[in-house]
């Protein structure tokens, strides 16, 4: 099963973590901070992109950790 980039967000006053394409949030509840650790943690374990979400559903953040298609030259 491919796993699905992870994103972090604010919903009904509640931080959650979610895969994309996923109908329910895997982590609910702490502050936003506590939910980027694990949302960050489960996008290093799986090696894909990691969004952080502000209070307005815009995007503050982003992360990758997968494989690079464009890494740094030099």
């Amino acid at each position: 099963m491919a796993k699905g980039d992870i994103d972090t967000y604010q919903e009904d006053g509640d931080w959650k973590s979610k895969r994309q394409g996923s109908s329910r949030a895997f982590a609910v509840g702490g502050t936003k901070a506590e939910q980027q650790a694990v949302g960050r943690e489960a996008a290093k374990r799986d090696g894909v992109e990691h969004t952080i979400k502000k209070t307005d559903g815009t995007i503050g953040e982003k992360n990758s950790y997968g494989k690079d298609p464009n890494p740094p030259k030099g």
